[in-house]
């Protein structure tokens, strides 16, 4: 999957430096040495999801030609495309997107959501955890709160970044950072994860040799190194690193290619949706939360030409195949699917760029799983998608209702490492139409 470079000259992955709170993404190896297994904890009675997958649409889509048209709007704002009926009668969205039109029973569109906050590290950290940001404080993302709240087995990671985190654990430490993949699936090739996967030749006899003499070696310097924090954290994260380098299911979680054919079809041979097929192959091995970036969104030049040849064909495709695929195993239920842009797109159009800008009053954003009524619009905008017609709803309510869903207590307070209390979200409140 491309890096992609929005207009303000930053790049996805370097939306957070690198610091003592926390990191976007880290590899196996900073992973296992930062990280330690959260302990499972049980969930409300309501939670109906185990796991979580997070689609993080960098730059910013344009709702009006995606999922909240205005085909009646003046020539200025309406755009190029048309408009198709979905599987629910009354609900429409984009022509070029026709196979998740026809799924739209699976999942909910929620329009009219906004926010102030129309620039692309604030919107990102914005969406990506659910509080507005501050100078004082950096939240945790979604991932590293799912992480830390349900845990999950020791042999795999809890916080999969595919191929890498917008936004880091925040003031809950680096130990609940997502583990970066690095790299995307390639279809039809071998897909391995540096520090997972077994590669140059390496076998899993190798590594336990190697294991044994670093255990010879932790005791030889045992008695030098009595009171050393920094050799039992070595001693606990190289245990931890064997269990899952050495461990099959860590390894076949990763392995696409053991998905039949007649699966993976569906999600076409593009780079994202060989992202969405991991996805559901990790949570299907017990990895309790994913994330999948996919950039180019930020279509200030020619957004109707990208958006029909790049970006909306193999995001339809591999979304779709997502929410069949999780429904085919008998997943969907219990996996949260959250998809989010950082911020919405002018409505009126940029006639010298035949684009559109940057524009946070009305967005988009996509919910299914976990308890998620399928098949319906939550809240709307104005005739020209300008502004929310009636209740307007935040990034915070959309959060606390994905917390909701996997029986976490938006409103739990953690605390930071001075001892700050600090809620999950700060401000947001559960949009109780969504599980209606």
């Amino acid at each position: 999957m491309a890096i992609h470079t929005t207009c303000d000259g930053v790049r996805r992955r370097d939306f957070l430096r690198v610091g003592a709170l926390g990191t976007s993404s880290v590899t196996l190896a900073n992973w296992l040495r930062w990280t330690e297994a959260a302990e499972p904890r049980g969930g409300t009675a309501r939670a109906k999801s185990k796991a979580a997958i997070f689609v993080n649409l960098a730059g910013g889509p344009s709702h009006l030609d995606t999922f909240d048209p205005k085909p009646e709007a003046p020539d200025d704002y309406r755009g190029e495309f048309a408009t198709i009926p979905t599987s629910v009668p009354g609900i429409h969205v984009s022509e070029h997107l026709p196979k998740l039109a026809a799924c739209m029973d699976r999942f909910a569109i929620l329009r009219g959501i906004t926010h102030s906050l129309a620039a692309h590290e604030l919107g990102s950290q914005y969406v990506n955890t659910g509080n507005r940001p501050i100078p004082s404080l950096e939240f945790p993302s979604y991932g590293a709160v799912v992480s830390k709240e349900l845990g999950g087995p020791e042999e795999l990671p809890l916080n999969v970044a595919i191929p890498r985190s917008a936004q880091g654990a925040g003031y809950l430490g680096v130990r609940y950072s997502a583990l970066s993949t690095g790299s995307t699936p390639q279809a039809g090739q071998p897909y391995a994860v540096r520090g997972i996967s077994l590669g140059s030749g390496l076998t899993v006899t190798d590594v336990r040799r190697r294991q044994r003499l670093l255990e010879d070696l932790d005791r030889t310097f045992h008695d030098l190194e009595k009171d050393s924090q920094l050799m039992d954290g070595l001693d606990r994260f190289s245990e931890q690193a064997h269990t899952i380098i050495t461990s099959p299911r860590a390894r076949e979680a990763f392995n696409t290619a053991l998905e039949s054919p007649t699966f993976t079809e569906p999600f076409g041979e593009s780079t994202f949706g060989q992202s969405c097929l991991l996805a559901v192959r990790l949570v299907e091995s017990g990895v309790p939360f994913v994330s999948i970036q996919s950039g180019g969104w930020d279509t200030h030049n020619d957004n109707w030409t990208n958006l029909k040849t790049k970006l909306l064909p193999p995001f339809d495709t591999g979304l779709a195949a997502l929410l069949v695929g999780l429904e085919q195993k008998g997943l969907l239920d219990s996996t949260t699917v959250y998809v989010t842009g950082e911020f919405g797109r002018t409505p009126k159009i940029n006639k010298e760029r035949n684009g559109r800008d940057h524009y946070a009053r009305a967005m988009f954003m996509l919910m299914a799983g976990g308890g998620v009524r399928g098949g319906q619009v939550i809240g709307e905008t104005d005739e020209k998608g300008q502004a929310p017609v009636g209740p307007a709803r935040s990034p915070d309510d959309v959060a606390a209702s994905f917390y909701r869903t996997l029986g976490i207590d938006p409103k739990k307070e953690y605390q930071t490492s001075t001892g700050r209390p600090v809620m999950i979200v700060r401000d947001g409140t559960v949009i109780p139409e969504l599980f209606g």
